[in-house]
């Protein structure tokens, strides 16, 4: 199996057009001619999962976030790309990327499958083919109602996480048991999504799950009737690993192909989020 015969697969499914226009997805170091017979997939091309690939024998590295997203003057070990791209080019892995072409046709499905959530829609639309609506996100009904203590729990409990940061649950827990809002509506945004708050608003979802708020976007969605659940980059991205693993299974059946291991690039230290008594 060629390099460019798995990329072109892919492209099936993913087209380059469904990325955003910001983005660098597809085919990042290598050689399009390369015979590979081991596929290894990771969410990034960092040190970690170069070694990881370089240590397994990996022919061709798969991930979702690109190595690359802007032009590089020259590639040396005085960088940190410089020397990811020298490891890749040493040992002959040739490097794809899957990004936001993935996010909006695949990304916010897995995500509204991991939450359960019911009567779906797009939440931010990019594309629309043949009458079919696709973009990032997407926003519907939780299995049932819960309290914003409940839903963040639950998304914690289903992305499999230590904890996730929630935007408003003492100002929702301040009130009185009869006054708490129950949650039903919710739109979920794998990976960064800052650019979503006004949309989530708009579409009128209560809570926004995602990652990478920061303070301000948090403390004004709330003035603005939206809690949001910070899940993390990571932990709402990871699920790539898995499932892009299983699909390569399937669709190459005569290469090997093997995920990198999930080790999340931070810690948490300390008593976080403890219950109240």
């Amino acid at each position: 199996m060629r390099c460019e015969e798995i990329v072109d697969r892919l492209e099936e499914d993913y087209p380059l057009e469904c990325a955003e226009e910001w983005d660098n997805p597809g085919l990042q170091v290598g050689r399009r001619n390369r015979v590979v017979k081991k596929i290894f997939v990771s969410l990034d091309a960092d040190e970690s999962s170069i070694r990881q690939a370089v240590e397994w024998g990996a022919d061709m590295l798969v991930t979702h976030h690109p190595l690359l997203f802007r032009s590089i003057n020259r590639v040396t070990d005085d960088t940190v790309n410089g020397r990811r791209i020298l490891a890749l080019v040493e040992n002959d892995i040739s490097c794809y990327a899957l990004h936001t072409n993935f996010d909006v046709l695949g990304m916010a499905r897995l995500n509204r499958k991991i939450l359960q959530l019911q009567n779906t829609r797009v939440l931010d639309v990019t594309r629309e083919n043949d009458g079919v609506l696709e973009g990032i996100g997407r926003i519907g009904d939780l299995p049932k109602p819960m309290t914003l203590r409940e839903t963040a729990n639950f998304v914690r409990q289903q992305f499999g996480l230590e904890a996730v940061r929630c935007y408003g649950l003492e100002q929702d827990e301040g009130r009185g048991s009869e006054e708490r809002i129950l949650v039903t509506k919710v739109a979920v945004c794998g990976g960064s999504g800052k650019s979503v708050v006004e949309k989530a608003i708009q579409e009128g979802a209560q809570v926004l799950v995602t990652g990478d708020i920061d303070y301000h976007t948090g403390i004004d969605a709330m003035a603005q009737g939206l809690f949001i659940i910070d899940a993390g980059h990571y932990g709402t991205e990871y699920c790539f690993i898995d499932f892009m693993t299983r699909k390569l299974k399937a669709l190459f059946p005569d290469c090997e192909v093997k995920g990198a291991k999930l080790i999340q690039p931070f810690r948490l230290v300390g008593d976080v989020y403890p219950d109240e008594d």
